[in-house]
């Protein structure tokens, strides 16, 4: 089915923000330095309407970099370090009992909870019993919290940026598979090289300190958030995307193509919402770039952040050493990526044929 064309305001707010995006990393670069790729995906994610999951080692400035975000774009930021003794009402607020002095009647007032922010970080998310991340599932999914009866929602945009360490797992608490699926993202923050550690070292041991200017408001971040759902996709870029998603399930009796390697290592696949991220975020990596439409290249660069959190690997993936990273790589290559070759070959997979047949 073809799409609409963007319309010429949607073509000149693509080139703003592509403006907008340089703009942004040049004032993160005054306090974050490196980390490009990680900032591009958040980005991508909150264009996309999306929370994200940042994992990496401590000292990575992981906190300071979701900050910084906030600052630049205008948004309000709550940071929540989770602990095992953090309670629900913690997150969301809670109900406390108010007098009037002048008729003496007492009622109920709602005291909204660090939640009631633009940009919420949760700190060490897993290291909070299961009660109290379930209170960010409703937040994150219907962008409002229920506290005794009454719905009070969150302020817009709204996106949870959640950090996680992965070595160490003593007293944690890993996230179900539920609360993982609504992150759009999972962000893997690596060691800065050796010239961007000798940068870290040095600007941060002075006495110089950096001014961040703001780049977009709320209003402009909600607009285009809009004009991202607007940009066209073609419909093989979309049956691809399908099939990064659909042949990680194993299980699935139409993805009876699923590739050796699936069977072999993937105990549960990604669902549907992880088709949806790889649209979203194939065309929120497109206007970052200036470009009107979402391509493949799009789609596999967004494939790994996307993926990685939705697979579930099997005890043969692990005695391997396999990553979800290295099955997602797999999978690009084994999927192709030119449309010419999706007809005539024994290991095309079944949605192709089926849409070739449709169109033929």
């Amino acid at each position: 089915m073809p799409t609409d064309p963007p319309l010429e305001s949607d073509l000149a707010a693509v080139q703003q923000l592509a403006e907008s995006y340089q703009r942004v990393t040049r004032e993160l670069s005054k306090i974050i330095v490196g980390q490009h790729r990680v900032i591009e995906e958040l980005l991508i994610a909150m264009l996309g309407g999306g929370h994200c999951l940042l994992v990496g080692v401590p000292g990575l400035a992981k906190t300071l970099m979701v900050r910084t975000l906030a600052d630049t774009l205008s948004l309000s930021f709550n940071r929540i370090q989770f602990t095992p003794d953090l309670m629900p009402a913690d997150i969301t607020g809670t109900e406390v009992i108010q007098e009037d002095k002048l008729s003496g009647t007492r009622e109920l007032r709602f005291l909204p909870g660090p939640v009631f922010a633009n940009v919420l970080l949760a700190d060490e998310i897993n290291r909070t019993p299961p009660k109290t991340q379930a209170a960010l599932l409703e937040a994150m999914q219907e962008r409002q919290v229920t506290v005794g009866g009454k719905r009070h929602p969150l302020p817009s945009p709204f996106f949870v940026l959640a950090t996680q360490n992965p070595i160490e797992q003593e007293g944690t608490y890993p996230l179900p598979e539920a609360q993982l699926d609504r992150f759009m993202l999972q962000v893997q923050v690596d060691y800065p090289t050796e010239d961007e550690e000798f940068n870290i070292v040095r600007s941060t041991t002075g006495g110089a300190h950096a001014v961040i200017e703001k780049v977009l408001g709320q209003e402009d971040l909600l607009r285009l958030q809009e004009i991202v759902t607007r940009i066209p996709v073609a419909d093989h870029v979309i049956r691809y995307a399908l099939q990064l998603t659909r042949l990680t399930r194993r299980g699935d009796a139409e993805a009876s193509d699923a590739p050796q390697f699936v069977r072999d290592f993937i105990t549960w696949g990604a669902g549907p919402r992880a088709s949806q991220c790889l649209i979203l975020g194939a065309k929120a990596r497109a206007v970052l770039r200036g470009q009107t439409h979402a391509s493949l290249d799009d789609v596999q660069a967004v494939a790994a952040p996307v993926l990685r959190h939705r697979l579930v690997l099997n005890f043969h993936a692990e005695a391997e050493g396999l990553t979800a990273d290295a099955l997602v790589r797999r999978l690009i290559e084994h999927v192709p990526a030119d449309p010419a070759k999706w007809n005539g070959r024994g290991s095309t997979p079944a949605v192709f044929r089926s849409a070739n047949a449709q169109q033929a």
